[in-house]
């Protein structure tokens, strides 16, 4: 089994190319799984950056969406527990629910931040969550008046 991660680096749009270097190396990207007897696995967060022929080479797409709110909960609870931080109460439910595109990934970043940054206690690590969801969606300033 070969599993790559990220692999829109190796499969980058053609049309989006400046070098033939580039396009080279999608082309042998492409060959190359063609010819791969194995399970061939890529993950990616850019699909539309990917080359439209690779898209073809996968007899499986799957998408992960962000968490949903009692995925989300679930989670917030078992890493209160992994933290040694005591579970939290229903009531910052709300405020989890209004996080945009949480993902495991922002628990697992919390988790190894925790090591030279204790969180203290369930806000604590809602609030790191939120920080987390802001540096993934830049916000935009309005032009003009509001």
């Amino acid at each position: 089994m070969l599993l790559i991660d990220e692999v829109d680096s190796f499969l980058q749009n053609r049309s989006n190319s400046r070098h033939s270097w580039e396009i080279t190396a999608v082309n042998e990207m492409l060959t190359c799984m063609e010819t791969y007897n194995g399970v061939f696995i890529a993950s990616t967060n850019r699909m539309d950056g990917l080359d439209p022929a690779s898209l073809r080479r996968f007899d499986l797409k799957v998408k992960f969406d962000a968490l949903k709110p009692q995925q989300a909960w679930k989670l917030l609870n078992s890493y209160c527990l992994a933290l040694g931080l005591k579970i939290p109460d229903a009531s910052l439910q709300s405020a989890l629910q209004k996080l945009d595109g949480l993902t495991p990934g922002d628990f697992a970043a919390l988790e190894r931040q925790h090591r030279f940054r204790p969180i203290g206690d369930a806000n604590a690590l809602i609030a790191a969550l939120q920080a987390e969801c802001a540096l993934k969606t830049p916000h935009k300033k309005a032009i003009g008046f509001t």
